[in-house]
């Protein structure tokens, strides 16, 4: 059932992980013997984990291990397609996690040898853990004929943020008036499921300033996607002849690409394009699959209470590598996971139960000028297994106000500012 907006308003307000720390309580203890725990990532999922560990039991130590001395957002990155926003706008550092007592370390890992307990690293280095959290995002399945590690550089997929983002926007500002934008939609499940149709809305908006002759086809694996109806209603207010969506059954499913002519294939059937973005399936990051924290589908099954790995004992898997299902894989559900595994783990050193959590999700997508749509919801367990709560959350509607579509957009950017804080503040 749909919110008004009062209800919706409300909802956005009090929520932001107060579900969480409430259902499981900050045990607050001090001056035990030490206990270790290892981070693997330091994108939401590892960087709110590492940080609520030590907000929640100061004594445990915490060594956080990310590849990258900076880290960029994917959310809100594609406001950087479309020029509202920049690469520093979505840039984060890990200085202020220091100041929590994280042992923040530059490397690459390599090994998580679950039996030892140790992770080991490309640098040589090996670190001891009671407990480890692993969130290293997400990889990408051979699903495209043709589209491997080089074809990336030709046919960039943007959905790690960083280099890629700022190729598409190059290859953007550099096509000629008049061509076509292909964004290739991956299947379910992947990261950030409105992702690609808020892309398609915020390159629309660069090709009708400046290259008024052009226009973007979503070639899409699915034949209906999230928030469909209003990201539907979007591409008529605004973007019409800007956007053409292709389902899977009408000939979207793309099955092949050439990089040295920019052509992908559906079938037999070619489209030669000006920039395309091939966004591939998609699986838990690579070192979930080396360590063999997945199953046959690619993903990190886990115990919903702890987001314990149900393959390795002692190590959790958060953020977008967890088969968390019916959460999506979003930059709110993977802080909502880390702060549930962070506590979790906290109650576990201490020999506490680690009680019943609440999870959240809540994802903006900028449609339009001055225009955004939202979704949220609660998320609980149920006999063992997550499961959304009924009559919480909701979409915007779809006879939604112009100035309260105005509004959402404000919402959206307050809480890009909040999430930043919350995670590496």
């Amino acid at each position: 059932m749909l919110m008004n907006e009062y209800t919706r308003r409300k909802f956005l307000q009090v929520t932001g992980g107060v579900l969480v720390a409430s259902s499981l309580g900050f045990p607050g203890i001090v001056g035990a013997a030490a206990r270790k725990v290892v981070v693997i990532g330091g994108g939401t999922g590892g960087a709110t984990a590492a940080k609520y560990i030590r907000m929640a039991d100061p004594s445990i130590e915490v060594t956080l291990i990310e590849a990258y001395p900076e880290h960029f957002t994917c959310f809100f990155s594609n406001e950087v397609l479309s020029g509202h926003s920049s690469m520093d706008a979505i840039k984060v550092t890990y200085d202020r996690l220091k100041g929590h007592g994280i042992n923040v370390v530059f490397d690459t890992v390599t090994e998580i040898d679950a039996t030892g307990k140790k992770v080991k690293t490309a640098g040589g280095a090996s670190f001891a853990y009671d407990r480890c959290i692993v969130s290293p995002g997400i990889g990408f399945k051979d699903n495209i004929e043709g589209y491997d590690k080089a074809a990336m550089n030709a046919m960039p997929h943007a959905w790690t943020a960083g280099e890629q983002t700022v190729l598409l926007r190059k290859q953007l500002e550099a096509m000629p008036d008049g061509g076509v934008v292909a964004i290739v939609a991956p299947p379910n499940p992947f990261r950030c499921p409105p992702g690609p149709y808020e892309r398609a809305c915020q390159i629309a908006m660069y090709l009708r300033e400046h290259k008024p002759k052009s226009k973007v086809m979503i070639f899409d694996a699915k034949d209906k996607f999230s928030k469909q109806r209003l990201f539907t209603q979007a591409f008529e207010r605004h973007h019409a002849g800007f956007i053409e969506w292709v389902a899977a059954e009408k000939g979207g499913l793309i099955t092949r690409v050439d990089p040295s002519s920019n052509t992908i294939y559906a079938g037999d059937t070619a489209h030669k394009v000006a920039v395309a973005n091939v966004i591939p399936a998609q699986k838990a990051g690579d070192i979930a699959v080396k360590a063999g924290l997945t199953d046959d589908r690619g993903w990190c099954p886990v115990d919903g209470r702890t987001f314990e790995s149900k393959i390795q004992k002692n190590v959790h898997v958060v953020g977008d590598s967890a088969d968390a299902s019916p959460l999506p894989k979003s930059a709110y559900a993977a802080n909502s996971e880390a702060k549930v595994a962070a506590l979790a783990i906290v109650a576990l050193l201490n020999g506490r139960d680690p009680g019943e959590p609440s999870l959240i999700n809540t994802c903006y997508s900028i449609v339009g000028p001055d225009d955004a749509i939202s979704v949220a919801k609660v998320y609980h367990l149920a006999d063992g297994k997550l499961s959304g709560v009924d009559g919480s959350g909701g979409l915007t509607p779809t006879d939604s106000s112009p100035e309260m579509r105005s509004r959402e957009v404000q919402y959206a950017k307050s809480w890009f500012a909040n999430i930043k804080e919350d995670v590496w503040g």
